[in-house]
């Protein structure tokens, strides 16, 4: 098995360290400074799950340099996607299996119609995870849960979930089949578009949202309104999903827990604001959903870029 890790930041640098750790023939992709340094050094990852790992897989600078793989991991923030799969469609075969690892609930559906010949699977990481000043990877918690799945899959994609499932799973990493993978996707995604969205909007950690009673309630408006989104298109979300992430928000989240959005946006890097924020609005909007606190941060945290 051949396998390749497109961006190795917190999400691909805990994959990819994993699959080098249990298997020959990992090649990530990483550029510039972050390149030299896994060619130099390793990949180093510390994580309180797996302890310290240095890995050494191979690293090309771009996705046009990668030989042909059997499987590719996409890691990218979502802005980079399609300058990925433009490198990727000269360099891979249709038995190529791609997997993006990504937030939003449509980098699959991107893919599919970017990259038609091959099969894509769709997935999404719960962890906690992050790159540092010298590229190393901190994985600042004891848990990975990667759930993988194609909505409707012929015996073909089956046997393509079936095939990364167990490469996944023999080197260590807690991947899941999911049942109904697009509502494994949207639970993740109607987090995140509070979550994200509310500690970039005041550039704050989850302990000043909750100690705020207006901040909360936002808070829970701009859930339910992701929530709603995702009803109208057909997921088959739960009132349980909306309890789980109430709870987590209110008992289990640290009061310095921050997200990738505020981090970005503080550090002045570029963002995901279309992918957590943008997409609920534009969408809504198309679809006559009112979400009028998701309208409100948007607009507001355009004017913060």
């Amino acid at each position: 098995m051949k396998s390749a890790v497109i961006g190795v930041g917190g999400v691909g640098g805990y994959l990819a360290s994993l699959l080098a750790k249990n298997n020959d023939n990992v090649t990530v992709v990483a550029r510039g400074k972050r390149g030299e340094s896994i060619r130099k050094n390793g990949l180093i990852m510390d994580s309180e799950q797996f302890g310290h790992i240095v890995t050494h897989p191979d690293v090309v600078s771009s996705s046009a340099d990668l030989s042909d793989q059997d499987i590719i991991f996409i890691c990218v923030k979502n802005y980079s996607l399609e300058e990925v799969c433009g490198e990727l469609k000269h360099v891979i075969s249709p038995k190529t299996i791609i997997v993006p690892m990504m937030n939003g609930v449509d980098p699959g559906d991107r893919v599919r119609k970017m990259l038609p010949g091959n099969t894509v699977i769709d997935s999404l990481i719960y962890i906690i995870s992050f790159s540092r000043e010298d590229y190393s990877i901190r994985h600042a918690c004891k848990f990975g849960i990667i759930p993988i799945g194609i909505d409707n899959p012929t015996e073909e994609q089956k046997k393509a979930v079936d095939l990364v499932y167990d490469y996944m799973k023999s080197s260590e990493i807690d991947v899941q089949k999911a049942e109904d993978i697009k509502c494994e996707i949207w639970r993740k995604y109607v987090l995140n578009a509070s979550y994200n969205v509310a500690t970039a909007r005041f550039n704050t950690t989850i302990g000043p949202l909750r100690d705020d009673p207006e901040k909360a309630y936002e808070f829970e408006e701009l859930t339910r309104e992701a929530y709603n989104l995702g009803l109208a298109l057909g997921i088959k979300l739960k009132p349980e999903h909306l309890d789980y992430i109430f709870d987590r928000f209110y008992n289990v989240y640290a009061d310095d827990d921050s997200s990738s959005l505020q981090r970005d946006l503080a550090a002045g890097k570029k963002t995901e604001i279309e992918t957590f924020s943008g997409y609920i609005v534009k969408t809504a909007e198309k679809l006559g959903v009112p979400v009028p606190v998701s309208k409100k941060y948007y607009e507001a945290l355009l004017k913060m870029i």
